[in-house]
């Protein structure tokens, strides 16, 4: 559970009761373009992976988000499907796209080159790394603006974005947000 304290198996059992407040809740929060902050926070705990537990290496993080607020997540689903359908998120895109990654990446390279050198065509190669996984909001938002989606979805996204928090939690001790 994130830091709301509000267990899954909770909302699970009350879904009959549950799911019409939540409905009203989150057609505002669509309307007003506000998204309650609440939803926005997220404790990070160590999860333990292998070997010694001394190791810090044998963790991985884990961001824990509030439930009610990672339901609402599906408009990313709509959002991602708008931009695919529309050819805005080409095949060819590996980068934050579900299911791809560099290794994707890299095989369709080396699959690309290898043709080409078969074919006997010269291949010339220069790699760049600029060393971040970090997207710029603003460029992020300019994106969705220029690519077919209403200024009231970007206002949405953009809302969802800002005033986002995250803590470290280790044993009951936090972090600062």
């Amino acid at each position: 559970m994130g830091h709301d304290k509000i267990h899954p198996k909770v909302l699970k059992e009350l879904v009959d009761v549950m799911a019409g407040p939540f409905l009203i809740i989150y057609q505002r929060s669509w309307e007003s373009g506000e998204v309650p902050a609440d939803w926005k926070l997220a404790n990070v705990i160590p999860i333990y992976k292998k070997a010694l537990r001394e190791d810090p290496g044998n963790y991985r993080p884990v961001s824990l988000t509030s439930v009610p607020g990672k339901i609402l997540k599906f408009i990313l689903g709509t959002i991602e499907r708008h931009l695919k359908n529309n050819a805005v998120i080409k095949h060819s895109q590996h980068g934050f796209t579900k299911g791809k990654s560099y290794l994707s990446n890299f095989l369709s390279f080396y699959d690309k080159v290898t043709h080409l050198v078969d074919e006997g065509k010269v291949v010339d190669v220069v790699f760049l790394d600029f060393n971040t996984t970090a997207v710029p909001h603003s460029i992020l938002l300019d994106k969705l603006s220029n690519y077919a989606m209403s200024g009231f979805t970007v206002h949405w996204v953009k809302n969802w974005l800002k005033g986002r928090a995250q803590r470290v939690v280790v044993n009951g001790a936090t972090s600062g947000w």
